[in-house]
């Protein structure tokens, strides 16, 4: 094709100012674009805030007018692995009435740490007990989360000089400020006394836990509790400052390979909790049976728990159907409809709280612990699980796992594609908060 002098002209004259004419567009675009960006950004906060605002103002109009704590109770016998003897607990006054007694019959030491301690009757109870052991000479150290108890009265927090007292800091040091691996709350539950037994659980200290909740926590008496003591010691020692005196490290000569404790250290990005439930999973054959309080998986559980559905495995996930965290429960609603479509059962809690974070496997595998099934637990916090491979604590918990279900309705996929529309769209709305869960 031939062009005529013009013709060539206006070819090079286009091409020599091409580039110039497509930087003044793009000047002009790019205030357009970001206009849009930043309204669409507001609106969706702004909705958010919405959502978020009329969800709590109908848990709380819920938890005002409807009793909540009526629920199925057990008390399961005590089981041995080994030398170590095992005793499951799934109701608070049973659980703390052992752990007040063995406060009160230690001899030489007392370890306590917990996430919540609240100033009523029960947390008053818990608090005289350690004063009285220090009292006596026995050492006793404390260990709580300031952030989680920023609402109990500061005269509840303060303690004899006594006993030696940890309180896990609101904000990291100034220096670690822009470090992410210094914002995992201390999310666990442990008590060691004397060295011989130890606690550990979902159980917080307080007197609605006490019987208004349904948990889990597990007490080891035998040579395994000194995977509990090594535990509450190291996170002492990495975190104690100014007077707090350092505890001594001890080895064991005891190796029980049928319970394992594994802790989640985000200091030092050590997350092996979340590994722990992913192999369980795809080892997987005949039945998967889950308890979570908070149910927020990621990509990798999810597809675990959907891949051992389709192999044929009996997959069960008891969640409660409003917990204490109703944006929880929302954000968790996003995960209903692959889960019910992949052949997953869920069962909702009826009347109460379940604040148990527990799975059995196959008869043979079983974890109870401190960990949620969310970003928080398994990729955030300080946690703790105790992993099981024995078949008197799998049949234990199966039949916990039985007796919680009686109290459970099913959620079918049916009934959930017929929920109203404006809960579809509120889920919608509230998908980017997951990440923050």
């Amino acid at each position: 094709m031939h062009l005529s002098a013009g013709g060539r002209a206006l070819s090079l004259f286009a091409i020599e100012n091409y580039p110039r004419f497509v930087d003044n567009q793009g000047m002009k675009l790019q205030p357009f674009v970001l206009r849009i960006l930043t309204r669409g950004l507001q609106t969706l906060l702004a909705l958010q805030v919405a959502v978020i605002a009329v969800l709590i103002a109908i848990d709380s109009w819920r938890k005002r007018y409807r009793d909540q704590g009526g629920f199925p109770r057990m008390r399961p016998p005590a089981t041995t692995i080994g030398a170590d003897q095992v005793q499951l607990y799934t109701y608070g006054e049973d659980l703390y009435t052992a752990m007040l007694d063995a406060i009160r019959n230690a001899e030489r030491e007392v370890l306590l740490e917990t996430f919540i301690w609240k100033d009523d009757r029960i947390g008053r109870q818990f608090k005289h007990e350690l004063e009285r052991a220090a009292e006596r000479g026995v050492d006793v150290y404390v260990i709580f989360d300031s952030f989680a108890n920023l609402v109990v009265p500061r005269s509840f927090k303060q303690f004899p000089s006594t006993l030696h007292v940890l309180k896990y800091r609101v904000f990291p040091p100034l220096w670690r400020l822009i470090d992410p691996r210094s914002y995992g709350r201390d999310h666990r539950k442990i008590l060691v006394v004397d060295g011989k037994t130890a606690f550990v659980g979902g159980y917080n200290i307080g007197a609605r836990y006490a019987t208004h909740w349904r948990d889990t926590h597990v007490r080891l008496t035998g040579p395994s509790v000194w995977d509990l003591e090594n535990a509450f010691i190291d996170f002492w020692n990495m975190h104690c400052e100014g007077t707090l005196p350092r505890l001594a490290e001890s080895g064991t000569r005891v190796w029980e390979a049928r319970i394992k404790v594994h802790r989640n250290i985000p200091l030092l990005l050590i997350f092996p909790i979340r590994a722990m439930y992913l192999e369980a999973i795809d080892r997987a054959q005949h039945h998967i049976y889950m308890t979570q309080a908070y149910f927020i998986p990621d990509k990798a559980i999810l597809r675990g728990l959907l891949a051992a559905a389709d192999r044929g495995v009996d997959v069960r996930i008891l969640l409660p159907e409003t917990s204490n965290h109703i944006v929880a429960d929302w954000l968790a609603r996003g995960f209903y409809s692959r889960l019910l479509a992949g052949g997953v059962k869920l069962l909702l809690y009826q009347n109460a709280m379940v604040h148990a974070k527990t799975a059995t496997i196959d008869g043979m595998w079983s974890t109870i612990g401190t960990a949620n099934i969310d970003r928080l637990s398994l990729a955030g916090n300080y946690e703790i699980n105790v992993e099981f491979y024995d078949e008197g604590v799998a049949k234990q918990m199966e039949h916990i796992f039985d007796n919680d279900s009686t109290n459970t309705r099913e959620l079918t996929l049916e009934e959930w594609r017929r929920r109203p529309l404006i809960a579809k769209f509120s889920e919608v709305v509230l998908l980017p908060l997951r990440p923050l869960l």
